[in-house]
């Protein structure tokens, strides 16, 4: 069975950094159950241009829809990694080739599936996280399904990656991140390193990606590590 990663996008800049991570996610076979609230939208049609109708949403409104022949090396080398190119997989339990999927919340409805801690997941990956919603995990005041999924995380113990992009940051928000660590999720702001090779903005995002993706235990072959 594929491996669930919850990844929501909320309205804080940067989310390059998600629709990054939802190819890499993707590509070594994990479904993407991904919710974005109206500010995230809203963020993604002005830093990306995308288009994305929270109503009727379709995935092809991310630019994801580039199969296994991807001219993306990066993609190809985890695909390799996960298995999924070739006949005999060790990651999936049956070999079919195939990338992960994306499976589509709306923010508001409560009722879906990663709203209840019966439903298994990987982990889950807010990303970016603004700051309004770290108050709202941290204090337990929750609105919409990204907080409840989250909040669900915390209480099940399994990976949850705040991943905020703020600067400078307020004493408020340093004690957020600090509660949020208490309570066990793992706050991971969007600093990228520079000592890897650093060509392009590309290099930049995927330092932040790989990181995300160590957290979650996924292989990638993303950055060259320290080391290495």
């Amino acid at each position: 069975m594929k491996r669930q990663v919850v990844l929501a996008i909320t309205g804080a800049s940067g989310v390059t950094y998600a629709i990054r991570l939802a190819e890499v996610l993707l590509a070594a076979a994990c479904d993407v159950h991904l919710t974005i609230s109206s500010a995230g939208a809203t963020v993604l049609r002005e830093e990306l241009d995308m288009q994305v109708d929270l109503e009727n949403f379709q995935p092809s409104m991310l630019l994801l829809d580039r199969g296994p022949d991807s001219d993306d090396a990066k993609l190809r080398i985890i695909r390799s990694l996960a298995g999924v190119s070739s006949e005999s997989s060790n990651v999936l339990d049956v070999s079919t080739g195939e990338p992960g999927e994306i499976i589509y919340h709306h923010y508001k409805r409560l009722t879906a599936s990663i709203a209840s801690g019966s439903f298994l997941t990987h982990g889950m990956v807010i990303c970016p996280c603004s700051m309004a919603t770290l108050a709202a995990i941290v204090h337990g005041t929750g609105t919409n399904l990204i907080h409840r999924a989250a909040e669900v995380h915390m209480k099940e113990r399994r990976p949850l990656i705040l991943v905020p992009r703020e600067t400078p940051l307020s004493v408020v928000h340093l004690e957020n991140m600090t509660r949020a660590a208490k309570a066990g999720a793992i706050v991971m702001p969007a600093m990228p390193g520079f000592y890897h090779g650093v060509t392009g903005v590309r290099d930049l995002v995927d330092f932040v990606v790989a990181r995300i993706a160590d957290q979650l235990g996924i292989e990638n072959a993303l950055i060259r590590r320290w080391g290495s």
